[in-house]
């Protein structure tokens, strides 16, 4: 049903109304000439801001400021392509533990009375060095300082990252790790200033300095961030212009999701991300189209975003005893059991892309079309189940899938359809922090998984599947061991040139797949709805907006 069913019936007539003095409102509150300071774009983050110091910044509501305000060595394009940022330029050695990066001479930090002058002063390679060891810092306790797990250490047990001049930063890795470049564009591995972080101390994230395109201007806990312009900024768009292009940003801090998409309705909000229960059957048709009738006023953007939703099995022969799911064939039935494409039409309105090729998702090289893996087929489940001795399923003992509150859809979809094959499915449900645990301890058989990358290099999606990081050490939560994938895993962290690598990743993406310790079941997607007149908003499929393309026609 419509939004206006959810909870009560309204009157059709008091509905029409509403919807026409809601028309109306919207009409009045135009992007034209709404603001006298100029271009500001507004958003919302229903889940609050807690810190903008980059070593915090953990989950999406803080990544996404803290992108605006600080800038790391390198930065990701659209398509997830490692671009300069303060390094114009680096070259790595030919056995991959020696990076060396020229950093430009015309990066600022931003004005703050922290300086001298209350001027920011040029980014150095010395502050890369002071950023990276306060990151490693136990007293600063970083859940990102794990980035650093892979850089080598000096005597002192400091990160070996070392200034040669103001222009020239040398990283030292323990063992080749060709990800890396890739990693060093995550927030955590933002510059910042010492004199900041000196004149602060714990306050840092309520004072944040960086070098990036935008800067504080004002935040009041519960209500608003505003960010502005950095006029210093040093990055230009391809016919010249200085970027950012917007004048400011402000971010409110709407806790209830349908006061969120009433605000953005009526004008008071640029954008939302993503579907929730209050705005998804009014924005949307049933195959995931935006409805009609906002046509003219706003726009729906998609894309890849980096995350596999699974269903993942513990092949651990001692922990799954007995259990069925320790045959590859007996999992290769389940894979093919149940309808991806329909289940995604109508349990997601169309908005994710049904998981037929392999584990790394759609939008990461080397994603591709061409590797075929599990689509719907019965017969090949009712084939297999015949040669296992269980012809339609008879004799078959069930598995319990576990899972939470918010995937229970799924589960029921997939247990439903495998029902009729006669595969015998009980679904558990169990709390957030119960599933997490238990998925970490490896306690579970059988669980609906997720996987979303740290960092653009299918090498994050891929070690899930090396055995010397199986759970509770590492995120190899199915126990997964197979000789010929780690070899492969283990020549692809020695091959620096990326078509190499992609390569050796094709070959263990087409392993997973044929040993089946997980099933992938979608790929998700990135969903945007714009209003009008808002251009540079397309989505990436890390699903962090780029505001300082962002411009208002």
């Amino acid at each position: 049903m419509g939004l206006f069913y959810t909870k009560f019936r309204v009157n059709p007539l008091l509905k029409c109304s509403f919807w026409m003095l809601l028309i109306f409102s919207v009409v009045a509150c135009n992007h034209k000439d709404r603001s006298p300071h100029g271009k500001v774009f507004r958003y919302n983050e229903s889940k609050g801001i807690t810190s903008l110091d980059p070593v915090y910044a953990r989950t999406m509501p803080s990544i996404w400021p803290v992108s605006q305000l600080f800038c790391g060595l390198v930065q990701l394009d659209s398509k997830l392509y490692i671009q300069p940022l303060v390094a114009k330029s680096w070259r790595v050695s030919d056995n991959g533990l020696v990076y060396t990066f020229i950093l430009r001479n015309d990066v600022t930090f931003h004005d703050n009375p922290c300086f001298k002058d209350g001027s920011g002063r040029q980014v150095v390679a010395s502050d890369f060095v002071f950023s990276y060891r306060r990151l490693a810092s136990p007293f600063v306790a970083s859940p990102g300082s794990w980035v650093l797990s892979k850089v080598d250490t000096l005597n002192n047990g400091q990160p070996n990252v070392v200034a040669l001049s103001d222009t020239t930063l040398v990283i030292r890795l323990k063992e080749p790790f060709p990800a890396f470049l890739g990693l060093l564009a995550v927030p955590y591995f933002a510059v910042v200033p010492q004199e900041a972080v000196t004149a602060y101390g714990k306050e840092f994230g309520r004072n944040p300095v960086g070098c990036g395109p935008f800067m504080l201007k004002t935040w009041r806990d519960g209500e608003k961030l505003v960010f502005v312009k950095n006029p210093r900024y040093f990055e230009k768009d391809s016919l010249g212009q200085s970027l950012p292009y917007l004048d400011a940003i402000a971010v409110n801090f709407i806790t209830d999701k349908q006061s969120e998409f009433m605000a953005f309705i009526l004008g008071n909000l640029d954008f939302i991300s993503g579907v929730s229960k209050a705005s998804k059957d009014e924005l949307l048709t049933r195959t995931g189209s935006l409805n009609p009738k906002y046509s003219n006023r706003i726009m729906l953007l998609t894309g890849p975003y980096l995350n596999t939703e699974y269903l993942g099995f513990l092949v651990d022969a001692e922990l799954s005893k007995g259990s069925p799911v320790l045959s590859r064939e007996y999992r290769r039935a389940i894979a093919y059991g149940f309808d991806r494409q329909r289940m995604i039409a109508y349990l997601r309105n169309g908005l994710g892309f049904p998981a037929e090729s392999g584990f790394i998702p759609m939008g990461l090289p080397p994603f591709s079309n061409s590797l075929k893996g599990f689509y719907y087929c019965p017969d090949s489940t009712l084939s297999i189940l015949s040669r296992m001795g269980y012809s339609n399923g008879t004799g078959l003992p069930p598995i319990t899938l576990t899972t939470t509150d918010d995937y229970l859809d799924i589960c029921e979809f997939i247990q439903h359809e495998l029902s009729k094959l006669g595969v015998k499915i009980n679904v558990e449900v169990v709390t957030g922090a119960s599933y997490r645990q238990s998925v970490a301890d490896s306690r579970l058989p059988m669980f609906r998984g997720s996987w979303i990358a740290d960092y653009a290099d299918a090498e994050s999606f891929l070690s899930l599947f090396y055995s010397g990081n199986h759970s509770p050490y590492g995120p190899n939560y199915t126990h997964f061991k197979n000789r010929k994938f780690d070899d492969l895993y283990a020549q692809s962290l020695k091959q620096v040139v990326l078509g190499d690598r992609l390569k050796l990743y094709r070959q263990m993406d087409s392993l997973v797949l044929a040993e089946c310790p997980v099933i992938p079941l979608f790929y998700d997607k990135v969903v945007r709805f714009v209003r009008t007149g808002v251009v540079g908003m397309d989505p990436n499929p890390m699903n962090i907006p780029i505001f300082k393309y962002v411009d208002i026609k």
